[in-house]
């Protein structure tokens, strides 16, 4: 059974191009592999040819895993989120109760997240702390190193 994933507009493209990529060079590129290491001989005593072989499942299966979240994927609907607290595509300013420190990230699906550009996955423990929180809330988050505590200064969107 497999689940839905929710996307950015963005994100479901990249996606697209990540498929299609992968269809349309990579799998050429590892039938020509197989095809070159085919006529060198022996097939029995030919380690090239199963390396080719092998490339070439793991491509195959990545390419399906791929195709799958793409069928499961879903568009996020921007004009009908709720502004009034912290939900998917929301862009949140926190301040760190503990040491005053403030930050801004923006949730996203599990697939979009890059922390280098301040997008974090809902499914990531201050991601889920986070989702449903209205301005001025404490979110309070376990970590493994204890219990943050992160007020929310700002909700906007995108």
């Amino acid at each position: 059974m497999s689940t839905v994933s929710y996307y950015t507009a963005e994100g479901l493209k990249k996606l697209r191009d990540e498929v299609d990529h992968l269809k349309s060079i990579e799998r050429p590129k590892a039938s020509q592999a197989i095809a070159e290491a085919r006529d060198k001989g022996d097939l029995s005593e030919n380690a090239e040819y199963d390396a080719a072989k092998e490339a070439q499942g793991l491509l195959e299966m990545r390419i399906s895993k791929m195709e799958e979240l793409l069928a499961n994927a879903r568009l996020i609907d921007e004009s009908q989120l709720d502004l009034s607290k912290a939900l998917v595509l929301s862009t949140v300013k926190i301040k760190n109760k503990t040491n005053g420190m403030e930050m801004t990230y923006t949730l996203v699906a599990e697939s979009e997240a890059d922390l280098k550009t301040g997008k974090i996955s809902v499914t990531s423990p201050i991601g889920k702390g986070l989702l449903g929180k209205k301005v001025g809330e404490i979110a309070e988050i376990n970590v493994p190193n204890g219990t943050l505590q992160f007020e929310i200064i700002e909700i906007t969107r995108n």
